[in-house]
C-alpha cells in the first residue's frame, strides 16, 4: 500500500517549505520525518535569529528592506525569541522542518507574509546553518572554556594546599619512585591546561562568518559581509563561499579537542578509580559522587569516574563517525552535512558535563595521607641509592648495577632495605659510606628532585604558579 502524502491541511504540494516551489507532490510522512531536524536544532533557535536580524540589517543597508520592514522584522523576531524563552512556541509538525523554517514561518504569522516573506532574499539555508551552528559552538566553548578554567583553579588549588603529602608514583602501574600527591595533581593538571590552550585556539576558528555566501556563489545584492559578521561577534570571515557553507571542519575539529579532552579525562578517572580502592585507599569519594550496591551494602561505587571513563568512549565514536560521514562528499553543500548537528551537539553536552563533574568530584574528594605514606617501600629509593654513589664519582650505569644488587641482597633475606646495616651495604660495596642510611628519608628524595616540573616542594610551586599564568 503507498504511504500518504504529507502537506499542511489546505496547502499546496511543497507550499511550506522554503524550497516547495519547484515540486507538484508532497513528501512521504516517513521522508518528512527523516529529512526533518526541528526536533534537535531547535536548540540553535537564538542563533537563528540574531543571525536573521543581522541580515535583515544587511538588506535595509542595501535598500532591499524599508526601515519599517526591518523594524517590524526585528519587533517580531524579539516576539518569535520570547516565545522560545518561555516555551510557548509551537512546532507545526510536517511543515517546520527545521529551525529556519519554523522561525521565519512563526514571524510571518506575526508580521504577515507580505513583509516576512522578504527576509530569506539573497539567502541560502545553506549559510544560515552554517552560521548557526558557529554561533552557537562558539557560545558553547566559550562556556567550557569557563568550566575547564574552574576545574583547574580547583587543581592547582588543592596541589598547592596539600604538598605536604607523599604518595608512591608509578610507572607499568609498579612502585617507582616517591612523589608529592600535589605532583599527580598536576601531572594531569598539565594536559588539561594543553587542552585549555588548544581550545582557545579552536574557539578562534571556529568564530569565522559564513554569512553573506549564498547557496555557493556568493551573494548577489552586495550586502556588507563584514558589518553582519561584526553584530554577530565573528573574529573575521569566511573568504570562499563554497567553502564556507560546505565545511564541517569546525565540527570536526572541535569534537577532535573533545575527545583529546576525554581522553585526558579517562585517564584521570581511572587513576582515581584505583587509588580509591580498598586496596589503595589514598582517596575517598563524596556521597555525592558515589553510589551503592543493590545487593551489597558495604559497596561505594565510583559511579561518576566511572562513567566519565565510559563517556570518553562516546565522544571518540561521535568524531570517527562524523569524519566517515564527510570524507567522501563532493563540494559543496550535501544533505549529509545535516548529520554533523547532531553529534555535535550530544558531544558538546557530554564535555561540559563531564568537566562539571570533574569539579565536583576533586572539590570534594576526601584524600588519606595516612595509606599513602604507608605504601611507600623502600625499594622505592632504589634509584636515590644508585645516585648516591654518583655524586661519589661511581659512573651511574656501574651505580645501577651496585644498587640492583642491594635490592637483592633484601629480598633474598628479607631484611627491607632501610634496615640493611652500613656493614651490609659495605659487603656490596665499599664505596658505601655511613651516610648511605641517610637515602632512606622520602621526604629527602622528593626533595632531590628539585629540577624545573620535579617533584621537590620548589619544583611544585613552580608548576602551581605556571597554571594560574595559563588560567588567566
Amino acid at each position: 500500500m503507498a504511504s500518504k502524502q504529507l502537506r499542511a491541511p489546505g496547502s499546496k504540494p511543497g507550499e511550506n517549505m522554503l524550497w516547495g516551489g519547484r515540486f507538484t507532490g508532497g513528501l512521504d510522512p516517513l521522508m518528512v520525518s527523516y529529512n526533518e531536524s526541528i526536533y534537535f536544532d531547535c536548540k540553535l533557535y537564538a542563533q537563528d535569529i540574531d543571525g536573521s536580524v543581522a541580515w535583515a540589517r544587511a538588506n535595509h543597508n542595501v535598500g532591499i528592506l524599508t526601515a519599517d520592514e526591518f523594524s517590524a522584522i526585528e519587533s517580531g523576531f524579539k516576539k518569535v525569541k520570547e516565545e522560545w524563552e518561555s516555551g510557548t512556541f509551537k512546532i507545526v509538525p510536517g511543515v517546520d522542518e527545521d529551525i529556519h523554517t519554523a522561525n521565519e514561518r512563526r514571524l510571518g504569522e506575526i508580521i504577515g507574509k507580505d513583509i516576512g516573506g522578504k527576509l530569506h532574499t539573497g539567502r541560502s539555508r545553506n549559510e544560515q546553518v552554517a552560521t548557526d551552528m558557529r554561533l552557537w559552538l562558539r557560545d558553547e566553548l566559550r562556556k567550557i572554556e569557563g568550566y575547564l578554567v574552574d576545574f583547574l583553579k580547583v587543581t592547582a588549588a588543592r596541589a598547592e594546599k596539600e604538598i605536604d603529602h607523599i604518595m608512591p608514583g608509578y610507572t607499568h602501574l609498579q612502585r617507582a619512585q616517591p612523589i608529592r600527591w600535589s605532583h599527580w595533581m598536576l601531572s594531569y593538571g598539565t594536559a588539561f591546561a594543553s587542552d585549555l590552550e588548544r581550545l582557545r585556539e579552536v574557539i578562534a576558528r571556529v568564530n569565522q562568518s559564513p554569512l553573506g555566501a549564498g547557496a555557493l556563489a556568493g551573494n548577489c545584492f552586495g550586502l556588507d559581509r563584514q558589518a553582519m559578521a561584526e553584530e554577530l561577534g565573528f573574529d573575521g570571515l569566511l573568504w570562499n563561499s563554497m567553502a564556507a557553507v560546505s565545511s564541517r571542519d569546525f565540527v570536526v575539529e572541535a569534537m577532535q579537542w573533545g575527545s583529546m579532552l576525554m581522553l585526558h579525562m579517562s585517564r584521570w578517572a581511572e587513576d582515581l578509580i584505583i587509588y580509591s580502592t580498598g586496596e589503595f585507599a589514598y582517596v575517598r569519594l563524596a556521597d555525592a559522587y558515589s553510589t551503592g550496591s543493590s545487593l551489597m551494602p558495604q559497596k561505594k561505587n565510583p559511579d561518576s569516574l566511572e562513567l566519565l571513563r565510559g563517556k570518553a568512549g562516546r565522544a571518540f565514536g561521535q568524531v570517527s563517525g562524523l569524519m566517515m560521514t564527510v570524507k567522501g562528499l563532493p563540494s559543496t553543500y550535501n544533505k549529509d552535512l545535516q548529520e554533523s548537528l547532531e553529534p555535535m551537539l550530544d558531544h558538546v553536552k557530554t564535555v561540559a558535563d563531564s568537566i562539571r563533574i570533574a569539579t565536583g568530584v576533586l572539590s570534594t574528594l576526601a584524600i588519606n595521607p595516612a595509606m599513602m605514606k604507608a605504601s611507600l617501600d623502600p625499594f622505592m629509593l632504589a634509584t636515590d641509592l644508585a645516585d648516591y654513589l654518583v655524586k661519589k664519582g661511581v659512573p651511574f650505569r656501574e651505580t645501577h648495577h651496585i644498587s640492583g644488587q642491594c635490592v637483592a641482597f633484601s629480598e633474598k633475606t628479607g631484611k627491607p632495605m632501610n634496615e640493611m646495616t652500613h656493614e651490609d651495604f659495605q659487603g656490596i660495596d665499599t664505596r658505601f659510606g655511613k651516610d648511605v642510611l641517610k637515602c632512606f628519608d622520602y621526604e629527602v628524595s622528593v626533595e632531590q628532585h628539585s629540577a624545573q616540573g620535579g617533584t621537590a616542594r620548589k619544583s611544585v610551586l613552580e608548576q602551581v604558579e605556571v597554571m594560574k599564568k595559563i588560567l588567566g
